[in-house]
């Protein structure tokens, strides 16, 4: 069945899809906030550079951790109430962060807001999925990758005005505090928003009816989508949960009939790792030392840092306008056309760039093909496997293992992130920038086969039809 338009409550869908995405927002913040406070909590701490690469990466540790058992305690617990949690988490590690006074209390503080990063990565998506219609379910859920561009921008921007304001990110601010660690204190206020809207949503009726919670679903349901679309809908997805009768659980994912982990599982893993093989999160994390490596200032760097966040959002824009339109699968298809193209010109200026008298690379007369080929690529990452990746993974399992299926694939994509972001400096001091690119444009070209074989389009299929 397809709801009809005049029927469901869209609106009402929309804002609750909305509270749904500041989680996105601060998975981005949390993730974007620590490219400004590394000079700051280096010096206040004593760290060497395996120390602060650690108190770098600690978080993704964390976000793993929180991907995979959000997925499974979201079977038992609800959508909605491993949300709840995750603002907690939030909220206790941009406190903690910033009040730390060592290496050790600053990476358990960050590791609680991996927690945090890593269950609304899965959860947000996963909640909206399940509350919006099949006919604009890939824009509400594209709209979570604008959060999260939009909290990695407002980072930025939060980091370059509190170093502005004071000088220097470790020079003093308010109260007495150096400004990197306001900059940490700033999330709380997103945070603190996102816990009490979220006593105001309902709880995913699809999770209620998996749970045996079958009249709590139906009301969802109708309000979600009017009376008679509404009781069509739970007659559906209890149709879709008859041939398994017990509690969702981790095993759902083995094929009963050969003992095999279910294809659709592999194409998922697949998806959340070749989404960071293809390298975005160096831009992300490390986009201030990657330029000015390349021989651009710090200020300029920074300032390029504010530029990618800001085409970020445009890119994701013009995919909430196709995604529903053209379809997931065309989008990332060329998208991994169009990142592996840009990465190659990216490494045909590094290869081309000389070496100044620091052992930095000067780019010179190829820094513009750099920039543009950078710029070009982190554009195509978020009109393509930015935002799609997400839609893909929130939607294409079927109710029974929705959750495990997350709970894995989660695993998988934080697992890649942290393995991308710790082999960087490693790749960077050994096979330099021309090399670690040249790795990451790779990934992208076998992506687009990956795609073409094995990823099936999910664009306006319901939740109900999807097939394991």
């Amino acid at each position: 069945m397809t709801i009809k338009e005049n029927e469901d409550n869209t609106l009402f869908i929309i804002l609750i899809s909305i509270v749904a995405t500041i989680g996105g927002f601060l998975f981005g913040f949390d993730s974007g906030v620590i490219n400004g406070t590394i000079d700051g909590f280096t010096s206040a701490f004593g760290s060497n550079s395996a120390a602060t690469g650690f108190n770098v990466a600690s978080m993704l540790l964390g976000c793993a951790a929180g991907a995979f058992f959000a997925g499974r305690l979201a079977d038992r617990f609800g959508r909605r109430n491993l949300l709840i949690c995750s603002a907690l988490f939030f909220i206790v590690s941009a406190w903690g962060s910033g009040i730390a006074t060592g290496s050790i209390e600053f990476v358990i503080y960050r590791i609680l807001g991996g927690l945090a990063v890593g269950a609304a990565s899965v959860m947000s998506p996963a909640y909206i999925s399940e509350v919006a219609s099949a006919r604009y379910r890939g824009r509400l859920i594209t709209i979570q990758q604008i959060a999260i561009i939009s909290g990695l921008f407002m980072a930025f921007v939060s980091n370059y005005l509190l170093a502005d304001l004071a000088g220097l990110s470790t020079a003093k601010l308010w109260m007495g505090f150096d400004a990197w660690r306001w900059m940490f204190w700033i999330e709380l206020l997103p945070a603190s928003i996102f816990l009490i809207a979220l006593f105001f949503i309902p709880e995913s009726p699809r999770f209620l009816m998996a749970a045996g919670k079958h009249e709590a679903g139906h009301a969802v349901l109708i309000k979600l989508y009017g009376e008679t679309a509404g009781t069509q809908k739970a007659t559906e997805i209890k149709a879709s949960l008859a041939e398994d009768h017990h509690a969702p659980k981790l095993s759902d994912l083995i094929e009963k009939s050969s003992g095999k982990v279910r294809k659709i599982v592999w194409i998922g893993i697949g998806l959340a790792v070749f989404q960071q093989l293809v390298g975005i999160n160096v831009v992300f994390y490390y986009g201030a030392v990657l330029w000015q490596a390349v021989g651009f200032s710090e200020a300029d760097a920074l300032l390029i840092n504010v530029i990618s966040g800001a085409v970020s959002i445009i890119a994701c824009i013009i995919t909430v306008l196709l995604v529903d339109k053209i379809g997931r699968k065309p989008l990332l298809q060329w998208g991994s056309i169009g990142m592996a193209v840009s990465l190659a010109l990216m490494v045909l200026a590094f290869v081309n760039a000389d070496v100044g008298p620091s052992g930095d690379l000067d780019a010179g007369q190829w820094g513009p093909l750099a920039l543009i080929a950078a710029n070009a690529y982190v554009f195509i990452f978020n009109m393509s496997w930015g935002p799609v990746m997400w839609v893909m993974l929130g939607e294409m399992f079927p109710n029974q293992i929705r959750g495990s299926g997350l709970a894995v694939a989660g695993l998988f994509q934080w697992s890649a992130n942290f393995a991308i972001t710790m082999t960087f400096p490693i790749l960077l001091a050994s096979v330099g920038l021309a090399g670690a690119y040249g790795f990451y444009a790779l990934s992208a070209a076998i992506s687009a086969v990956f795609v073409f074989v094995y990823v099936y389009e999910t664009k306006g299929v319901e939740l109900e039809q999807m097939k394991g």
